[in-house]
């Protein structure tokens, strides 16, 4: 226990306490024979930095965890990074590109320790700005997804995938990413609506001296186009039927096929078809048996097929295609077309459909089980309206296109020996590869064995996160699996529900046939007040660390999460952590306060206080049922509004006004030892909010031991409340109110004690606690005075304070008839709602019950300002 500095200095104090927890393992857990609760973190991307996002997300995930821990669970918080294949490689790639390095002349070993040396440079700040607001992760745990055993886990998951007939080799049409040379999954391609063009374009018909017409938004795929296709049902078009057509600039026949796919309301009702382009046409092609013409180089440049335009970039062909059509005369025209264009989620770069020999997995038997256990609310989403979501992506989830075109990440564990597209196996080890080449074909040797260059989307390694980071893959009975396993909570957003939650569920399924977690919490997206998206590119998130560093770590965390609720996009104003800081500061002088007070050993415990103190109880025992019912619900924010309200309004601005003890006066001694009991209690409470100021200020009451840290102390429990008790507080506080806003409007000092007369026989409670507040010196209850006075009500019960001598009495009644005339307006008003027929007929009951109730309300109160009047 040491003195408290008269001011609140979060940077010297969050280091400090977040040091002594990490010094005592505090964070850290063993399988034991409590209860586990366990979450595992979203990996962020190993090079990335923390982003409101982030700041948010992890809040929440401290605050539970932090919260479980005092409630004696054994709380596990895995931290970790994701190695994010596309992303880092193009890091790496650019960081080689300044220093005039090409990734393919180097070769891939040379590459993969660029990579890696990139990742040792940058990798990691983002687990180290989460210490800065202060989550309380089991560090002694922190993986990164491609750590050896979780490199092991990836490759032994996809070998016995593989073997059970769930992972295949398929040539198929992919979304290629031109900028990262490599193929996506569906998921990660993102449509935006483009201002574009349709291009009408004409086709010779073969033999014939006439054009058929067809619009595009693509004219530059001409030199692939395979066919020319038209609706059965179309009569302008019976004369096609059979016929050819010559594709303009490339002059090549094509045929013209027939297939109801064909809309005949959009453009022509005629449509180009190119099947190594499009994955419509490409099933077209398929059907009609068309020939397949790649035009595009894997930086999406024209190859040899695209004649003058080789080597030039699509967009740049484009605009170069219509110039060269309309010299030739074959545009007919253009118009302005809205597109939906769809983009890589990392790059932006515009996809380009592409036919491709790929990895794929099937996904409908997990699918089935995935879906299932949301269904039967086995596992819960909160908010409840992702299950809809949820369901509508699993219900028609597609085969999982798992590999990429790229060297950083887990390399696909295929090796092949041969020619032929089958001459492969698929393998753990090169050893184990050569024993199985070596059944189908004796003389193979392991230098004949070449593995696959590609490497696994990123998803399939997060997809085990839950399992792989507690080795549940590499030995699936080990202890720490099926003691951590399945997981409590995950908190995470809700544009990666099919990315990486309901491929963990699946996962979950396919390894240990049960659910990865039991409840997942999505938050909202981080917005500005102009409900913008906070973004780098818009330049208006602030830096997280910037806000710890000016308002410290409780009051960031307070601001954020004052303005989240689950499921529902943050408007996240920064004045928000000034009030999480005031917050903090309030707190901390609170705290000041009740040391700086004297204790009298022979003191009495006063009434007043002995009221206080029952009342104070009673409501933090409210409040801790209400916080636990929010707690299960996952309104976080709400619960921490409740906690906000209790500490800045219920204990500092009500409680320790009413056992202050008078000006040079001492505390008794009961008093004061109940403030501190109450005091502890309500840190323990704010605790996971606020760790930092909370921990200060539990260390500094007295002399703890280790074991006796606020962060593993017993979180309190709701203990029975009298909610009549805390509603006749709320009656006696309405009166405090209604005194001292008397005061104010006349200008009389607090110092000036007043007489107050409770005119009914209903009995008022915290008497004394009233006269201490509204400084009164006497209260007449069941008694009304003859003499001038100020009269107000509180649930029909009438209150009178005589007037001093210092009063003008014409100016009051003046006052009074002002507002008998304004309440006599309202109420005319009322009235002719009331009276009107048209109105009573045809409004709800509910709202002529609001009229009557205004009505009632008006008459009283014009009641209460005629006696008022009349007293004067």
């Amino acid at each position: 226990m040491s003195e408290i500095e008269s001011k609140y200095s979060p940077n010297q104090i969050e280091s400090k306490w977040y040091q002594f927890w990490m010094d005592h393992k505090f964070f850290h857990s063993e399988p034991n024979d409590k209860k586990p609760y366990t979450i595992v973190i979203p990996p962020p991307n190993v090079t990335g930095v923390l982003h409101m996002g982030h700041m948010l997300n992890n809040t929440i995930q401290d605050v539970l965890i932090r919260r479980a821990r005092m409630l004696g669970f054994n709380a596990c918080w895995v931290p970790g990074t994701d190695h994010a294949s596309i992303a880092t490689e193009a890091k790496v790639v650019d960081k080689l590109k300044e220093e005039g390095i090409n990734k393919h002349e180097i070769g891939r070993e040379k590459f993969l320790e660029h990579a890696w040396e990139w990742t040792h440079k940058h990798g990691g700040i983002i687990l180290e700005q989460l210490k800065k607001l202060g989550c309380s992760c089991d560090w002694d745990r922190t993986k990164f997804t491609l750590d050896k055993d979780l490199y092991t886990s990836v490759i032994k998951s996809f070998v016995d995938l593989y073997r059970r007939g769930y992972i295949y080799k398929g040539n198929k049409m992919i979304n290629w990413d031109p900028e990262a040379q490599t193929n996506i999954s569906d998921e990660e391609v993102i449509y935006k609506e483009q201002n574009g063009k349709l291009y009408y374009l004409k086709y010779k018909v073969v033999d014939e001296d006439r054009f058929i017409t067809v619009a595009t938004t693509r004219p530059e795929t001409i030199f692939g186009d395979s066919a020319l296709c038209i609706n059965p049902n179309d009569e302008r078009y019976t004369f096609l039927k059979g016929k050819k057509v010559v594709v303009p600039i490339v002059n090549r026949e094509v045929p013209v096929i027939e297939d109801a796919y064909v809309d005949i309301e959009f453009g022509t009702g005629a449509l180009k078809v190119t099947p190594a382009h499009d994955v419509n046409d490409y099933q077209l092609g398929l059907k009609h048996n068309l020939e397949v013409i790649d035009i595009f180089e894997k930086n999406a440049t024209l190859n040899d097929k695209g004649l003058h335009y080789q080597g030039k970039d699509r967009f740049i062909v484009r605009k170069e295609v219509v110039k060269e059509l309309k010299e030739k005369n074959l545009l007919e025209k253009e118009e302005d077309h809205l597109n939906k264009i769809g983009t890589s989620e990392r790059t932006g770069a515009v996809i380009e459909p592409r036919l491709s020999i790929q990895w794929f997995m099937k996904m409908g038997d997990f699918s089935k089980s995935a879906l299932d256990v949301v269904l039967k609310d086995e596992l819960k989403l909160y908010p409840e309206k992702f299950k809809t979501t949820y369901k509508n992506w699993l219900e028609n989830v597609h085969d999982w296109n798992i590999s990429r075109q790229l060297w950083w990440g887990h390399r696909i564990p295929a090796f092949f020996y041969g020619t032929d597209e089958d001459d492969f196996v698929v393998a753990e080890t090169l050893e184990e590869a050569l024993i199985l080449a070596q059944q189908k074909n004796p003389n193979i040797k392991a230098e004949n064995l070449i593995q696959e260059e590609d490497v696994l989307d990123t998803w399939f390694s997060s997809w085990l996160w839950p399992i792989s980071v507690f080795n549940g893959i590499n030995e699936p009975q080990n202890k720490e699996i099926n003691y951590y396993y399945p997981t409590q909570d995950l908190v995470t957003g809700p544009d990666i529900i099919f990315f990486w939650v309901a491929r963990m569920v699946m996962a979950g399924y396919a390894f240990r046939n049960e659910k990865p977690f039991f409840n997942v919490y999505f938050t909202g997206i981080v917005r500005d007040k102009q409900r913008r998206k906070m973004s780098k590119q818009l330049g208006n998130s602030p830096d997280p660390i910037d806000l710890i560093q000016q308002y410290g770590a409780d009051g960031v965390r307070v601001g954020v999460l004052l303005s989240s609720s689950a499921g529902n996009d943050l408007m996240f104003d920064e004045d928000l952590c000034l009030q999480g800081r005031n917050f903090a500061n309030k707190i901390w002088n609170s705290y000041r306060l009740v040391k700086s007070w004297e204790i009298a050993s022979d003191k009495v415990l006063p009434i007043e206080n002995k009221e206080a103190i029952t009342w104070l109880k009673n409501k933090i025992s409210k409040t801790i049922d209400q916080t636990n019912l929010d707690y299960k619900k996952y309104k976080i924010s709400e619960a921490l509004m409740s906690l906000y309200k209790l500490v800045w309004d219920d204990y500092c601005s009500w409680y320790l006004e009413i056992i202050k003890p008078p000006f040079g006066e001492k505390i008794d001694e009961e008093s004061y030892n109940e403030t501190l009991s109450i005091l502890e209690d309500l840190l323990k409470l704010l605790h996971p909010y606020m760790p930092f100021i909370t921990e200060e200020i539990w260390q500094n009451m007295k002399n703890r031991d280790i074991n006796e840290s606020l962060i593993i102390s017993t979180y309190p429990e709701n203990i029975p409340y009298d909610d009549n008790l805390i509603a006749k507080f709320e009656k006696s506080k309405e009166i405090v109110t209604a005194v001292r806003n008397f005061r104010s409007g006349k200008g009389i000092s607090h110092k000036e004690a007043f007489e107050l007369y409770i005119g009914s026989e209903e009995s008022i409670d915290n008497l004394e606690s009233i006269k201490k507040l509204a400084n009164l010196s006497t209260i007449y209850c069941n008694k009304n005075t003859d003499l001038p006075a100020y009269k107000f009500l509180i649930d029909k019960t009438e209150f009178s304070i005589p007037f001093a001598e210092t009063i003008n009495i014409e100016d009051e009644k003046k006052k009074l008839q002002e507002e008998i005339n304004y309440y006599q307006g309202f109420l005319k008003g009322v009235m002719a709602k009331l009276s009107n027929e048209k109105f009573m007929n045809g409004a709800p009951e509910k709202v002529i019950e609001i009229e009557r109730k205004k009505q009632a309300d008006a008459l009283q109160k014009i009641e209460i300002l005629n006696k008022q009047l009349q007293s004067l």
